[in-house]
């Protein structure tokens, strides 16, 4: 195949150092194998043995940061204090192999690294247009309007982290669970997700256990537990499901 991964390269799902790959597809492809939304060109996605295509909110990668490749240091120092990280690959028609993009990172490495590179002018620009980036892809009355939802549903829950939430789940052109038709109408199950995935990510050890080499759904078990008793004393309730 040379337009865009298929179950044949499943095996291909990490690179040789472990690290997890996404790749950019460049054609229209079959449906998530988890949510079973269409994935079609240009759409980032990883690939497991048992379900095929997944998109990266399915994949576990969505909270993750882009970084192109370009900066030597920047990269280095990024993948340094990351703990779960992930390689971007695009298929090149006129060399016929994939071909490295980026990586991405976790949020607080690449702030990290970027501090660690500030002596660099273009560093230093590089972050003033990323935090421009960041702000013009928010819809604050929205993000306002889904952070009021999940303190209704939450009341337990600290106020920075409704908004962390907030803002992360809504950020445009995201793909991830606030820009959903659910999310838009605040409907509870979409905020419950967007809630859990900050626990798992945020509040437990998943990253760590992905990045160590466990299955997303082994890991899911592992700190399934944590994530039902936080989300039952944010929102005053009895232990529930976890968010799928």
């Amino acid at each position: 195949m040379t337009q865009s991964p298929g179950k044949s390269q499943a095996g291909a799902a990490r690179s040789h150092d472990g690290k997890r790959l996404v790749f950019i597809s460049t054609r229209g492809s079959d449906p998530c194998g988890e949510c079973k939304e269409p994935l079609g060109k240009g759409d980032w996605i990883t690939l497991e043995k048992e379900k095929g295509a997944l998109c990266l909110e399915c994949s576990d990668l969505d909270h993750l940061e882009y970084l192109p490749a370009g900066d030597a240091a920047l990269t280095r120092r990024a993948t340094k204090h990351s703990t779960l990280t992930a390689v971007v690959l695009e298929w090149s028609r006129s060399r016929k192999r994939y071909e490295r993009q980026g990586i991405l990172v976790e949020d607080a490495a690449l702030v990290r690294a970027e501090e660690e590179c500030l002596a660099d002018a273009d560093a230093r620009e590089r972050r003033r247009e990323r935090e421009a980036d960041r702000r013009e892809a928010v819809d604050e009355k929205y993000v306002s309007r889904f952070a009021e939802r999940i303190a209704e549903l939450y009341p337990r829950l600290p106020a920075d982290e409704v908004e962390a939430i907030a803002r992360h789940a809504c950020e445009k052109h995201s793909g991830r669970v606030g820009r959903s038709a659910a999310a838009k109408e605040l409907d509870a199950d979409a905020v419950r997700l967007a809630v859990g995935a900050h626990a798992r990510h945020v509040h437990t050890d998943y990253d760590r256990l992905l990045a160590r080499g466990e299955e997303r759904h082994e890991a899911r078990s592992q700190v399934g537990p944590l994530v039902r008793r936080l989300l039952a004393e944010w929102s005053g309730g009895a232990d529930g499901d976890e968010p799928a």
